[in-house]
């Protein structure tokens, strides 16, 4: 089963119709949150992910848009609401087994609290995963590609496909598939159509690229992840 993954598109609609043709065709499409911004809706990601069928969680971005804070921005003029109403439609956790017996738990942030928490390759939390009960974890909120083993379970980030913050794939935009044949995690990066240049104010220092495998030991790192 080929499975592909995005993350944190952030209203960037351009770049996530370049992931999804450059994935081409896949036999489930998930989405782990954050794809609005908290004070700006996109009609326009919410029928991509409607037209794809997406299998969709919120992250806090979603959260606080539709709470009190942004009600103003779901009330512009230009909003549509059938695309508000999906959104709200959907949950902050998926649990599924997936074609074939395997398990897959999806969060945007963490499944334990605080469930906003950055859990990067380095981060101490990223241990309790041995105890999740799941064969595939996939998290989204760090902008950071990441495929780790944690006992039985693969831990996936795949990135972000709005809004680049990852040193090592040189600040360009990234999506995963997942193989879950051979549970081999690949990351696909690419340049964002919206911006020249990453924002000057999130490169932490330091560029490499990288690619991963499951069954990949993490790389030591400090928090603003940067390659260690």
């Amino acid at each position: 089963m080929r499975i592909g993954i995005v993350s944190d598109v952030h209203c960037n609609h351009e770049a996530l119709r370049i992931a999804l043709d450059r994935m081409g065709d896949v036999d489930e499409l998930l989405c782990a949150g954050d794809s609005v911004y908290q004070f700006r809706f996109s009609n326009e990601v919410m029928q991509i992910l409607r037209e794809r069928g997406a299998r969709y969680i919120l992250g806090n971005h979603e959260e606080v848009l539709l709470g009190k804070w942004g009600e103003r921005a779901r009330a512009a003029d230009w909003v549509r609401a059938d695309d508000v109403a999906y959104m709200a439609e959907q949950p902050s956790r998926l649990a599924t087994t997936l074609a074939g017996g395997k398990s897959l738990v999806m969060v945007h942030g963490s499944p334990w609290e605080p469930h906003n928490e950055y859990i990067y390759p380095n981060s101490a939390s990223l241990a309790r995963f041995a105890d999740i009960d799941a064969d595939y974890a996939v998290l989204g909120h760090t902008h950071y590609q990441m495929a780790e083993r944690v006992g039985r379970t693969l831990v996936i980030n795949p990135g972000s496909a709005g809004e680049a913050r990852d040193a090592r794939n040189h600040f360009r935009l990234s999506y995963a598939i997942l193989d879950t044949d051979t549970d081999e995690v690949t990351f696909d990066d690419f340049p964002d159509p919206t911006r020249t240049a990453p924002d000057p104010s999130i490169i932490p220092g330091g560029v490499s690229s990288a690619r991963h495998r499951g069954d990949e030991a993490s790389n030591e790192n400090r928090d603003f992840w940067t390659p260690g």
